[in-house]
């Protein structure tokens, strides 16, 4: 068995390119051939088995040249008529399976979303496919609303996490902040809208008040980097504030492990694999209520910074503790090892 893996591949680091790389690594370790075409802007050398296709031919010749059994394409977000073209160019390639993994949180509420309906293009390239692999119940009920039978789509939670190795250091600018501010407050997201760091950000000015010396670190990268780091630089407590951008997912582990606590504050989200990074390292979170966190998670309502701060300062003020460690989650990965084992023994489920 020959697994293709297309999507976003790293970097930049995020859910879906998380949930990519560790499937590649599983597979890799049990001797399963595993080619990635990434479907992003981001280029790099071509090796090691990674593509980087600069056209829409380009991934059409890697499709019809490269030796595999099921392709595993990895969408984040938004479902546009883009995907449903690409779906449909994975299943008409001959004698090949395609699975499909929807990592979204906020589509299927999204007007896009209520609109789902079997007598569509999006519904007609769904269908088109093997398997799907839904990362939650909402995203079950969006593919059963788009017609996909049941017994096409499993519900598989897309994280397994890793503990850093010891000799991981954090970037030397991310390590001074560290040593120059307690408590350390850290959050790992896009720069996008959805993620509602300004909240994070003016919550910083109240927490200030009890805690002189707190340090929010911002970690990842987005296209609203400049507003973000303009309000930043607004405020009279800039340097308590650190934007890091992308760093090497390693650190990103090192800096969640050192943190006293994780933050995650969303307009919209789904079943964040940072979130489990950080339980899974005994890091308290603290996010935004979206009706599917883990076991273990503090919560606050949606946009509240007067919630979000005195669940900062009630954390704060307990003795320091370390929480012990969350699963890693390798049982998703078998899960998803089970499912290609499937497809590609019984064909279409």
């Amino acid at each position: 068995m020959k697994i293709l893996q297309m999507g976003p591949y790293p970097p930049p680091w995020g859910g879906v390119q998380t949930n990519l790389v560790a499937i590649r690594r599983y597979l890799l370790d049990r001797g399963i051939p595993c080619p990635v075409v990434n479907l992003t802007r981001y280029r790099r050398e071509e090796k090691d088995g990674i593509y980087y296709p600069s056209s829409a031919l380009g991934v059409i010749r890697l499709l019809l040249s490269l030796d595999y059994d099921v392709i595993h394409l990895h969408v984040g977000g938004d479902l546009t008529l883009r995907h449903a073209g690409v779906m449909l160019l994975c299943a008409a390639i001959p004698g090949k399976k395609t699975l499909f993994t929807f990592h979204s949180g906020g589509y299927p509420s999204s007007e896009a979303g209520k609109r789902a309906q079997p007598r569509s293009i999006r519904g007609f390239a769904l269908r088109r496919l093997d398997g799907l692999i839904a990362v939650n119940q909402e995203l079950v009920d969006l593919f059963r609303r788009f017609g996909v039978p049941a017994k096409r789509i499993r519900m598989i939670v897309p994280y397994a996490v890793e503990t850093p190795p010891d000799e991981v250091r954090l970037p030397e600018t991310l390590d001074a902040f560290y040593r120059s501010h307690s408590p350390l407050l850290v959050t790992v997201s896009g720069l996008e809208p959805e993620y509602d760091l300004p909240l994070q950000i003016e919550a910083i000015g109240c927490l200030r008040q009890r805690f002189p010396e707190i340090g929010l670190a911002i970690l990842g990268g987005g296209s609203q980097e400049t507003q973000i780091r303009q309000l930043i630089d607004s405020k009279p407590y800039r340097d308590h504030i650190l934007l890091c951008g992308d760093i090497a997912h390693e650190m990103t582990l090192r800096a969640i492990q050192q943190a006293n606590l994780f933050l995650r504050t969303t307009l919209y989200d789904g079943d964040s694999i940072s979130v489990r990074e950080a339980l899974h390292l005994g890091t308290p979170v603290i996010a935004t209520d979206n009706g599917m966190r883990p076991q273990g998670v503090h919560l606050f309502p949606i946009s509240d910074q007067a919630a979000l701060c005195r669940t900062v300062e009630t954390l704060l003020r307990e003795p320091v503790k370390r929480h012990q460690q969350a699963p890693a989650g390798a049982e998703n990965l078998d899960a998803v090892y089970r499912f290609y084992a499937d497809l590609a023994k019984r064909g279409a489920v």
